[in-house]
């Protein structure tokens, strides 16, 4: 099992977050979409490929596309040029998958009007990525506020839209936060999992949970994360983790023991599992 960092510590910046990954043994890592353009400030798209070509350290995707669906035409048009951006950066870099994510507060659709219109843009941001040789990873929220927020519903929309580019991102607090069901990842075919964000979270009821708020370190938290790394090993997943912590108190951490941290605990959790990689572990 591969592991991987997403970049959501909004003090570091990619070149700190290349640079501790790096060290500390990451086989791979979520290249955000504004730490990207903010390292393109000073830097150039060759020089990002040139460290991937040089280090262990390997582009596991980009994230993300947010807010796609019930779109007006403004907010599509800038998704599709953020979509281009996407692919060229990983045309450079050699990433060929890009998250993307549903919106919240739509307001009052049907379950199969928020499946229709899932698929219409799931199958336009497709036709072009595919010209790219890129892949798209949709994200279910579990909250309650997003139009797609649980794993059947996802699966559902995946079914429907029937592109071997498109894929799910399988995000474990989201998973947990609304009660997602595990007979349902049992049956779910792994190649269809693209990236799996790895996290856990406070002990509060469903619905009530807030990834700014409640999300913890693997193994400090609630989440049953033994079960689901069985049942992801049971069905013949094998390929990265990528921890994910958006928790306003780790915004006060130093990047680098943050990062150190991360592997720590993930690797723990994680390695009752499945074996894990320590190509770098240069502390």
């Amino acid at each position: 099992m591969k592991l991987s960092f997403n970049q959501t510590l909004r003090q570091s910046s990619l070149e700190k977050d290349l640079q501790f990954c790096e060290k500390h043994g990451y086989d791979a890592i979520e290249l955000r979409l504004n730490f990207i353009k903010d390292y393109l400030e000073e830097h150039s798209i060759d020089e990002l490929a040139a460290f991937f070509q040089k280090h262990n350290l390997k582009p596991l995707a980009l994230n993300s596309l947010e807010f796609v669906t019930f779109c007006n035409e403004k907010e599509y048009s800038q998704i599709k040029e953020n979509l281009t951006f996407l692919c060229e950066v990983g045309n450079k870099i050699g990433c060929d998958t890009i998250v993307v994510v549903p919106s919240f507060n739509v307001g009052d659709y049907t379950i199969e009007e928020i499946k229709n219109e899932s698929v219409r843009v799931l199958n336009d941001l497709a036709d072009y990525a595919e010209q790219a040789n890129m892949r798209l990873a949709f994200e279910f929220v579990g909250h309650p506020d997003c139009c797609v927020n649980t794993f059947d519903q996802c699966d559902a929309i995946l079914k429907e839209v029937n592109r071997a580019s498109v894929g799910m991102v399988l995000d474990i607090f989201h998973f947990h936060s609304l009660g997602s069901n595990i007979e349902d990842l049992k049956n779910f075919d792994p190649n269809k999992i693209f990236v799996i964000h790895i996290d856990d979270a406070d002990d509060f009821p469903r619905g009530y949970l807030k990834e700014n708020i409640h999300r913890l370190f693997p193994g400090d938290g609630a989440i049953d994360l033994d079960r689901i790394l069985y049942t992801l090993k049971d069905i013949g997943y094998d390929g990265a983790v990528s921890v994910e912590l958006f928790r306003d108190e780790y915004y006060e951490w130093d990047v680098e023991e943050f990062i150190k941290v991360s592997r720590e605990k993930t690797s723990k959790v994680v390695g009752k599992h499945y074996n894990i990689s320590s190509y770098s572990l240069n502390q």
